[in-house]
């Protein structure tokens, strides 16, 4: 006799192990109206490491604090989260808990970024540019009968170049597509900044560029960095690799420290 859909489903649920931040159980509870272990898992606040039949699942609580420590300590990597979770099971690490963690992590923010698209959209924070014309209320909120002032906003510009990405074409290797997309509106797409790529055209004759040419009276001896500061210096001055694809990062960010675009720099 064949087991039924229900024995099966139990059958499934009691193999799956279930890690949280201080304890590890099995064998969660389903509900009738449960089809899948992965409805079962997020009823009792897990999500899987597979989608259809997992064999581990991740604690909502374990994925949030991940998120919240990563987001002030980017350098604290998901290796970092998985060698201390077995810390504190007392179990030894494995590679292999990486992937695992790391799918229940993307899960978990797809379904974070599916939530907050659902909730601007009745509040009309869904029209482009609503991040960056709300993201500082200092600059960019007027009230009634507000003087007018000579710069609506201050902002900042500046480039960083210790993001590279190798580019696969310097040794005639298949480059591997990146199909992620960034679910943030800060993010400026590369096809949007390569509309303006061709309005500022490198000089050939670097005489010709007025950088730098009005003289600057100082005392001998002072302000020695005048003649070493290249940061505003002409372009034809500034190179960089060209084993990089992607040389760094881009970000305009207002007087009040808010992060108004990024984008790469290609």
């Amino acid at each position: 006799m064949a087991p039924s859909s229900s024995d099966t489903q139990c059958l499934l649920l009691s193999n799956i192990e279930l890690v949280d931040l201080f304890h590890i159980c099995s064998s969660p509870q389903s509900l009738l109206s449960h089809k899948y272990p992965n409805e079962t898992l997020i009823y009792h606040g897990y999500i899987g490491c597979a989608p259809m039949y997992p064999m581990v699942a991740i604690s909502l609580c374990t994925l949030v604090t991940y998120c919240q420590i990563h987001r002030t300590y980017p350098y604290f990597s998901i290796q970092a989260q998985c060698k201390a979770l077995c810390f504190l099971h007392e179990i030894p690490y494995w590679p292999y808990l990486c992937m695992q963690f790391l799918a229940a992590y993307d899960i978990y923010l797809k379904i974070i970024h599916s939530v907050d698209k659902h909730l601007r959209a009745p509040l009309n924070h869904n029209m482009p540019n609503w991040c960056l014309l709300n993201s500082c209320l200092a600059c960019f909120y007027k009230l009634q009968d507000e003087p007018t002032l000579e710069f609506d906003w201050l902002v900042s510009i500046d480039g960083n170049n210790s993001l590279k990405h190798w580019d696969s074409a310097i040794y005639n290797t298949t480059a591997c597509i990146d199909s992620c997309k960034a679910c943030s509106n800060y993010w400026i797409g590369p096809m949007a900044v390569g509309q303006f790529k061709g309005e500022v055209k490198a000089q050939g004759d670097s005489s010709l560029d007025d950088w730098g040419d009005e003289p600057i009276k100082t005392n001998p001896g002072s302000l020695t960095c005048v003649s070493h500061w290249q940061n505003a210096g002409p372009k034809t001055h500034k190179k960089m690799f060209s084993v990089f694809h992607e040389s760094g990062i881009f970000i305009a960010a207002c007087c009040h420290h808010f992060i108004l675009l990024a984008c790469n720099m290609i």
